[in-house]
């Protein structure tokens, strides 16, 4: 079996306020996608956790969201696709600088929250991003959520496009992900998830709700870490694709 990526949200706090457990999850997954400053972070906790995750061998990402940091960019917000564009290019840029300062640097982009979850349905916003990210730098990957239409923009825009799936999240017939809303959105039991995932790995398909295997390549998977089981999770789904033969590494090094 091809190996696969872990990856988690990190850099998620502001100021002096924590989210997360950041040098626990870095000691377990391989990449991490770091808060830019408008839903989350700021300079001192990117420099630091791009520093951090440089001493730990594990590989880092841009992960844009909506300007919200009292809605951790978890609402959707009026922006044009223009604006999306100029807002994903000026985060992009203020991560390359940081991770530069830091001794590191950024190999790809993870769109985050309402933003990401926008650009799933709505190709308009998914091209704002992918040509935001061209803009800066086409040597930028894209992490996309697997099956939306974050995939195709990415293609059209010439960038190198890896899809991901998620250990903590349910997923709609359609292969959505279910609204945090919606009963079934969250998976809190770290061996349920981590079960879930050995299986997609696996068969190379979304596990959905009622069970129905949506064909999809996987090559990166996510655990948020803002969660108080987020440590846990992702320290189980490691173990058990090791324990099942599949090697975790960075899918953009």
């Amino acid at each position: 079996m091809a190996s696969v990526d872990l990856n988690a949200d990190l850099g998620e706090g502001y100021g002096a306020y924590a989210c997360g457990d950041d040098g626990a999850m870095l000691s377990v997954v391989t990449s991490a996608n770091v808060a830019c400053g408008l839903h989350a972070g700021d300079p001192e906790i990117m420099a630091a956790t791009f520093r951090l995750a440089k001493e730990k061998g594990v590989a880092v990402g841009a992960h844009p969201g909506f300007p919200d940091l009292w809605g951790f960019g978890r609402r959707r917000m009026p922006f044009t696709p223009a604006e999306i564009e100029r807002l994903v290019a000026y985060q992009v840029g203020a991560a390359a600088a940081l991770a530069a300062y830091a001794g590191h640097r950024i190999t790809y982009v993870k769109a985050h929250g309402a933003l990401a979850n926008l650009a799933a349905e709505d190709r308009a916003v998914a091209d704002a991003i992918a040509g935001a990210v061209k803009a800066v730098d086409r040597n930028l990957a894209l992490l996309a959520i697997a099956l939306t239409a974050q995939v195709p923009a990415g293609e059209a825009a010439g960038l190198e496009v890896h899809q991901e799936i998620f250990a903590d999240r349910g997923y709609t017939e359609e292969g959505q992900l279910i609204a945090r809303s919606q009963p079934g959105a969250l998976i809190t039991d770290q061996e349920e998830a981590a079960e879930r995932i050995l299986t997609m790995v696996r068969d190379g398909a979304i596990l959905t709700a009622s069970g129905r295997k949506l064909p999809t390549p996987i090559r990166s998977i996510c655990v948020h870490g803002d969660s108080a089981h987020a440590v846990g999770t992702a320290r189980a789904v490691r173990a058990k694709l090791e324990g099942a033969g599949v090697t975790l590494a960075p899918f953009k090094p």
